[in-house]
């Protein structure tokens, strides 16, 4: 009995915080645009309202099931709820991780670019969180729906791997401002994640595990060159 309630459950808390490195890496990088006095602030609310949101959904499990109906239909192609807001949340994934590999790329930054550097707004880049919070949210919980069937597993696996998430938020964060190749390794990664939502909203599912398995290893070339670097 004790196994078939620490099971799912130790399964699904492992599933969250991975489904979550997404949202982790995304709050980290918007992040490190602000002051340092301000981002410890940025990255709390981001994940706090990631847990909001997740909570919320939940309470609305019957709504959020309806998602996967379908709406409509193009070129054969069937659309549901879930699936369009997977397309609109990939396409500003991608089109923000472009953007800010765009930027970091530059050889020299122009005075209008370092002006627009220094003022972003506080609440542009919370908004910007809470669109992609919302996103990630609809497709953690209907993951969680297909893994577990009662209702207080899925709530404590998501306050658990968020509580997590939470710990490691400033880790990344630092390691990352630390690391330019990592910055630019991570938004990489993020625009393979937003082209894997805009796949799964059009049902061309690319299994994560591909992805983030590629990740890995490009994650372990990095740090090997890192350190071939200091070496040297």
């Amino acid at each position: 009995m004790i196994q078939e309630i620490i099971i799912p459950l130790i399964s699904l808390i492992a599933l969250e915080i991975i489904l979550g490195i997404d949202n982790l890496i995304f709050i980290s990088i918007l992040s490190d645009k602000l002051p340092p006095e301000k981002r410890g602030r940025l990255r709390f609310m981001g994940i706090a309202l990631a847990l909001i949101i997740r909570l919320l959904l939940l309470t609305a499990i019957a709504w959020i099931l309806k998602l996967d109906n379908t709406l409509f239909t193009i070129f054969e192609t069937a659309i549901s709820g879930k699936g369009l807001i997977l397309i609109m949340g990939g396409l500003f994934l991608i089109y923000k991780s472009t953007k800010e590999i765009h930027h970091k790329t530059q050889s020299a930054k122009s005075d209008s670019a370092i002006k627009n550097i220094k003022t972003h707004s506080f609440k542009k880049l919370l908004g910007e969180i809470v669109l992609l919070d919302i996103v990630f949210s609809v497709d953690s919980i209907i993951t969680a729906v297909g893994m577990v069937t009662e209702l207080w597993i899925m709530y404590t696996a998501v306050i658990v791997s968020l509580i997590v998430m939470l710990f490691a938020a400033k880790l990344l964060n630092n390691f990352i401002s630390k690391n330019p190749s990592f910055q630019i390794l991570a938004l990489c990664f993020l625009m393979m994640i937003g082209v894997a939502l805009l796949g799964e909203g059009l049902n061309f599912e690319i299994p994560k595990g591909y992805i983030y398995f590629s990740m890995a290893f490009a994650f372990l070339v990095d740090i090997i060159q890192m350190k071939s670097d200091k070496k040297k």
